[in-house]
């Protein structure tokens, strides 16, 4: 899978222009605060995720102007297609090949991408739910469908609260509970399954790269921790029992919250270096290291399961790494269509993208 062309019209503080992109590396160069992370968010939008900056829809829209369109021509499954959307009063439209699409999931999976930026160190400083959005993110990818199921819990986990909040003033509701029990149950061992198994196989890969990274001098484990305390290798059936007997044994406690305290939405992803929690005890080196480790994995499973590599994205990446560490990312990274932002061109390509003040040049 590789970028053709991308258009942009009033998308942030970009100039409107079009890029032909080298199918290797690129290498997108510029001053700080002229562009480049902008260039590389443009990219992810059409993954159908949000912003990777956490940005709201109407920050994606230049300063005075009513909305933003930018446009992807990529090859893709054996043939040319297009992705274009449309940014507008704070929310977005698709059109796929050209047909318009009526929700953004449709076009989840149709184009692949991994991206890396200093912003994802989260992934092992914040919370349990920056690790879930990250698996959730990674299995749609490869699991369009997926992101279905995630709506499904969320909507039926939204009207369980509402429900909880509402029995204390009436409390002959408390009658209706064990229906929604179920209903959260078997839709959250759906998603702890499709969960676990995808940790399991994407620790394998993260383990190998973290390995490469720190010249084996280092260990790296990865692991799924369910709130259902079930163990990572149960079938649905066993995870949907579990999940309600905790739903079950918490219900006088959910409706003293006024919210749902377990499930599925409770879960973690526990990273650990040389069998120390990087959260708490690892170094600034060792959790960049890590992140870099588990999106090198996300990128090598999309390959795996899709039969092509995504296009990588890599923001302000290399400046923290040494020399034998950015050989061997780049080394890695060989085959695939990668972009990275940089300062200063120092990294041998033959394809080198000038940004300022929004306005962006080629040079070969």
């Amino acid at each position: 899978m590789y970028i053709k062309q991308l258009e942009f019209t009033n998308y942030r503080n970009l100039q409107d222009g079009c890029l032909h992109p080298s199918e290797s590396i690129n290498v997108i160069c510029g001053s700080n605060a002229q562009g480049k992370t902008n260039l590389i968010e443009c990219i992810w939008l059409f993954t159908g995720g949000r912003s990777f900056r956490g940005a709201k829809e109407k920050e994606l829209i230049a300063f005075g102007k009513e909305f933003s369109r930018i446009k992807l021509a990529f090859f893709s499954e054996g043939r040319d297609q297009t992705l274009e959307l449309l940014i507008e009063k704070g929310r977005r439209k698709a059109v796929l090949n050209g047909v318009p699409r009526s929700y953004l999931s449709e076009i989840v999976g149709k184009f692949g991408a991994v991206v890396f930026s200093p912003d994802h160190l989260t992934l092992v400083k914040s919370g349990p739910e920056e690790r879930r959005a990250f698996i959730d993110g990674a299995i749609c990818q490869i699991q369009p469908m997926y992101a279905s199921l995630l709506s499904r819990y969320k909507k039926i986990l939204n009207e369980r609260n509402t429900l909880l909040k509402s029995i204390p003033y009436h409390p002959q509701l408390s009658e209706t509970l064990p229906v929604w029990n179920e209903s959260l149950a078997a839709c959250g061992a759906k998603i702890t399954r499709e969960r676990a198994v995808y940790i399991q196989a994407l620790s394998v890969s993260a383990v190998r790269f973290y390995d490469g990274i720190s010249k084996g001098k280092e260990k790296l484990t990865v692991a799924y921790k369910m709130n259902c305390k079930a163990d990572t290798g149960s079938d649905e059936s066993e995870i949907y029992a579990k999940t309600l007997e905790r739903l079950n044994s918490k219900q006088q406690e959910d409706i003293s919250c006024g919210y749902t305290t377990s499930g599925v939405h409770r879960d973690d992803l526990i990273i650990r270096i040389n069998d120390r929690d990087a959260r708490n005890f690892g170094s600034q080196g060792q959790q960049r290291s890590a992140v870099l480790s588990l999106k090198l994995a996300e990128a090598a499973m999309i390959e795996q399961n899709k039969g092509e590599a995504p296009v990588v994205l890599l923001d302000d990446v290399l400046s923290e790494l040494d020399t034998s560490r950015q050989q061997y990312l780049l080394t890695k990274l060989s085959g695939m269509q990668v972009f990275i932002t940089c300062c200063e061109k120092t990294i041998p390509t033959d394809h080198c993208i000038m940004v300022e003040e929004g306005s962006i040049s080629c040079q070969t």
